[in-house]
């Protein structure tokens, strides 16, 4: 797959389909298409987001995007230019460390069409050569089968299992990890 990584924070990473740019204000009406469906988020997050949840999301990647120069971005199908998705990277608490975490969310009139796919291969090369990170990982609840063969398609393998609640709800994640080299990488 070919990906070119910009310099533009407006254009960070394309693919053959994709364009993946950072959120903007203007992007809340699509995010609302993703983290308040509740089918979307029963698999993530066991339910939808409110419309404030919605905004404050959004804050969160813009700081990211302030402090770290990356967090979950925009995912736009260069055909109709519509936001279909958000995927990047953020730091994760996993246990007792904070990991490089490669993390996708897509509208369900999207899925099973491999973008999810193009969108982590991307974001991993762009924290392998942007980056320069040695590893990175995704964090998948044991119950999303779907998020889990987009790590595997991405070159990852389960490397742990752990329990994290959110929203005062316990949920069994896996820890998926690829690494620069053939390795397997462990935290």
């Amino acid at each position: 797959m070919a990906v070119r990584i910009s310099e533009n924070r407006n254009g960070l990473i394309e693919t053959e389909r994709l364009l993946i740019r950072e959120m903007e204000q203007s992007d809340f009406d699509a995010l609302c298409k993703i983290l308040c469906d509740e089918e979307v988020m029963r698999a993530a997050y066991e339910s939808a987001f409110s419309l404030e949840e919605v905004q404050n999301w959004l804050n969160r990647h813009f700081k990211r995007y302030a402090e770290y120069g990356f967090g979950l971005w925009a995912v736009v199908l260069k055909e109709t230019n519509e936001m279909i998705g958000q995927c990047g990277l953020t730091f994760q608490g996993w246990r007792d460390k904070e990991v490089l975490e490669i993390g996708y969310l897509f509208q369900k009139a999207y899925w099973h069409k491999g973008y999810a796919t193009e969108a982590a291969i991307a974001c991993k090369e762009y924290a392998f050569k942007v980056l320069n990170a040695s590893n990175v990982y995704s964090i998948v609840r044991d119950t999303n089968i779907a998020a889990q063969n987009v790590a595997v398609r991405n070159g990852m393998k389960i490397i742990d299992k752990d329990t994290k609640n959110f929203r005062h709800i316990d949920m069994d994640f896996y820890l998926y990890s690829a690494g620069q080299t053939d390795e397997t990488w462990f935290i």
